[in-house]
């Protein structure tokens, strides 16, 4: 028996609902379009996600947002072997810490207020392309677009039967959440641990928010591949973690975007643009492939989605690759370096990080100092690259 056909055509139709799907139909109905998004949960709804945003998002996000922020990170310690931590500590904010069922809830809500019809518990079967549009299948029906955003995660069902042939990875990920009585010293100092000790071929984070902790480990090396085994080692070597119940974790893939080694000029491994339809956050595997931060380029990626899908559509002459090449140009080159840095960091023994810490401290730590930086917006890769090869001109260490 055959679907029904609901009767109403729409501008577009966006698969997804987190942060990147909510993103792109709050910008699109913005703009005057008819937008209708599925989702195959019901907000609120649970996210194995740290749930951390770098303190830059502040820029993209409506200034409303803070209103759903659970804590403010302003110190990061940085554990890089045997006993060895470093602290960096910052008058403004590095990153802002959210739960993803209040933070996902608050974006899908401001989507709705602008009139996103957004239907949920409704997920998406197939997408099938059209002369002039899209036809989009769920379990309860069929609809019709002019394109259709996939923003449904690393498991894309937009990506898996529109981009066929496309080859993208993902790394592994376990996350826990630790709610204890009595709060914890990273609670009270706003504090966030990042551990490059933590994991073989990556690291592991504890993030403060206001109930208890989010803690876990990615492992971004290919062939790694041992997060639960770098979980058990990480909370029970941990110094901070000493004494906390802590349940078993989830896992989940992060869907990080890929180049092949330095090689100028490359595109995405994956495109973001074919015909009618269009990919963003981790659909399109916008994660940073050496923090794994996902949560600003789902928003931001949307964002650019969505002007370049309003322009086509009221001018068919711009066409929808004008969104590839918008976030090539914003991503790509940042990616790229992001890449390039993770294979130095991530492909050096542990040990190593132990001396080059013991060894030349100031040097060490002020890269550490640049990560938070980077986080705030105040630094990019492609900044920090430039600053490292300028340091390795001349002797190792010298300020």
């Amino acid at each position: 028996m055959a679907l029904p056909l609901h009767s109403c055509q729409y501008d577009v139709i966006v698969v997804g609902m987190g942060p990147a799907g909510a993103s792109t139909a709050y910008e699109l109905s913005q703009l005057g379009l008819s937008v209708l998004a599925f989702d195959k949960q019901v907000h609120p709804r649970n996210k194995v996600c740290g749930g951390g945003l770098s303190a830059r998002i502040e820029r993209i996000l409506p200034a409303d947002f803070k209103t759903v922020v659970d804590g403010t990170v302003y110190r990061v310690q940085f554990a890089y072997g045997g006993a060895d931590s470093f602290i960096v500590e910052f008058p403004q904010p590095v990153a802002y810490m959210v739960m993803r069922p209040t933070f996902d809830q608050w974006l899908v809500e401001k989507a709705r207020q602008v009139g996103v019809e957004i239907r949920e518990d409704e997920s998406v079967l197939a997408v099938q392309e059209l002369e002039d549009g899209v036809e989009v299948a769920t379990g309860k029906g069929r609809y019709r677009g002019r394109v259709v955003i996939g923003a449904d995660g690393a498991m894309s069902v937009v990506a898996q039967q529109c981009f066929p042939g496309r080859r993208v990875r993902n790394i592994p990920a376990l996350e826990s959440e630790c709610h204890g009585e009595t709060p914890h010293a990273f609670q009270h100092t706003q504090t966030a641990l990042i551990s490059l000790r933590a994991a073989k071929k990556g690291y592991g984070w504890v993030f403060p928010k206001k109930k208890g902790l989010s803690l876990g480990v990615g492992e971004f090396v290919r062939g790694a591949n041992r997060p639960k085994r770098s979980f058990e080692d990480f909370i029970s070597h941990e110094s901070a973690l000493a004494g906390l119940s802590i349940p078993s974790p989830l896992g989940h893939p992060l869907p990080i975007a890929h180049y092949q080694a330095n090689r100028r000029g490359h595109q995405w491994t994956g495109s973001l643009v074919r015909h009618r339809a269009v990919l963003v956050g981790d659909a399109g595997h916008l994660v940073d492939p050496l923090l794994g931060e996902g949560i600003y380029y789902a928003v931001r990626s949307g964002q650019l989605a969505a002007a370049s899908v309003a322009a086509t559509l009221r001018d068919p002459k711009r066409g929808l690759e004008e969104y590839e090449k918008n976030a090539e140009a914003e991503f790509g080159l940042e990616f790229r370096v992001a890449s390039r840095l993770g294979a130095i960091i991530y492909g050096l023994p542990r040990a190593c990080h132990w001396w080059a810490g013991r060894t030349f401290p100031d040097t060490y730590q002020r890269m550490l100092r640049r990560y938070c930086e980077l986080l705030q917006g105040r630094e990019t890769y492609q900044t920090l690259w430039a600053k490292i090869l300028q340091r390795l001109k001349g002797p190792f260490g010298r300020s």
